[in-house]
């Protein structure tokens, strides 16, 4: 499944390319798996409006839209900062007129989705979802092979914006990431995977943070020292903020907007590296099942 890093990498990529960009026509499959909004009014609320900002929330791609009377020569400076957890809530148009998004595209990628911008003469892969044409002639498309994926429109005029379970990795503070795991039982791991604590956290990044750290994946959360957590957090936000430079891992389907693969994987210190030597002390790297996922690590340099 695509984590943090890939996600931002995806959301960044299709907010550059189509930020200012109106949505004109709107094609959904017929397959009901991957739509928590009904296709239909997932339609009718997109076409005609404005793609003011794409950005992360978590492991979720959030599009947010303006109103149906915004065009590409309306867009004015930044809605907001892309990436980083943080919606975008408001700019001004170079009429010097404010604006909100007045809707949002929210889409999960599951385990094996694709968002990526196109030409509508560009071949249509198996399984693709959904095709948004837009006035600039290009098309963004959700491609979704095993169906995990979700997406849902939401009328901010109607309801609440989506925002994240759990705490952004990115830029949570020492002694708020402290107090996530203090008093908890459950395996450092699993903890990092509980997206209610921390959104965003997947199997790669829990394992590579843990190394960096030099913590035992099944050590109890709420034993390790204040010292070892903000070793952690730091060692955390620097494997995340390098995947997101190096576009991510491409270990299974995983590939970026213009459909290119990540390099992060060339840089794995442990996961999925079973029976390799570890890069620090040659130990030959373990696997085990923590929290019912595949979990690698050193015996030697984690303690």
């Amino acid at each position: 499944m695509p984590e943090l890093p890939e996600v931002e990498t995806i959301a960044r990529g299709v907010d550059a390319r189509l930020r200012g960009d109106r949505i004109v026509e709107v094609w959904f499959s017929e397959h009901r798996e991957p739509f928590k909004t009904p296709p239909g009014r997932q339609a009718k609320g997109l076409e005609g409006r404005t793609i003011l900002a794409v950005h992360r929330v978590g492991k979720h791609i959030v599009c947010e839209l303006g109103s149906e009377g915004l065009r590409p020569s309306d867009k004015g400076l930044s809605p907001g900062t892309p990436g980083g957890g943080s919606p975008a809530v408001g700019g001004v148009r170079s009429n010097g007129q404010n604006y909100k998004p007045e809707a949002q595209w929210i889409v999960h990628l599951g385990m094996t989705g694709r968002l990526l911008v196109t030409t509508p003469e560009g071949p249509v892969a198996a399984h693709t979802h959904a095709r948004l044409r837009l006035a600039s002639g290009r098309e963004l498309r959700f491609v979704d092979a095993r169906r995990f994926g979700r997406l849902e429109f939401r009328n901010l005029r109607r309801g609440t914006g989506f925002s994240g379970a759990g705490r952004e990795p990115l830029t949570i503070e020492a002694e708020e990431f402290a107090g996530l795991f203090r008093g908890r039982r459950l395996a450092i791991k699993a903890a990092l995977l509980n997206q209610s604590l921390l959104t965003g956290v997947g199997n790669i990044y829990a394992d590579e943070s843990l190394f960096r750290a030099r913590i035992r994946p099944r050590r109890r959360a709420g034993r390790l020292t204040r010292a070892e957590l903000e070793r952690l957090r730091l060692e955390l936000r620097a494997v995340l903020e390098h995947a997101i430079r190096l576009g991510g891992s491409s270990v299974s389907d995983y590939v970026d907007a213009d459909g290119v693969r990540g390099f992060f994987q060339l840089e794995h210190c442990v996961y999925q590296r079973t029976g390799q030597p570890c890069r620090r002390c040659e130990t030959p790297i373990r696997r085990m099942v923590v929290a019912g996922r595949g979990t690698h690590y050193c015996p030697h340099c984690q303690r």
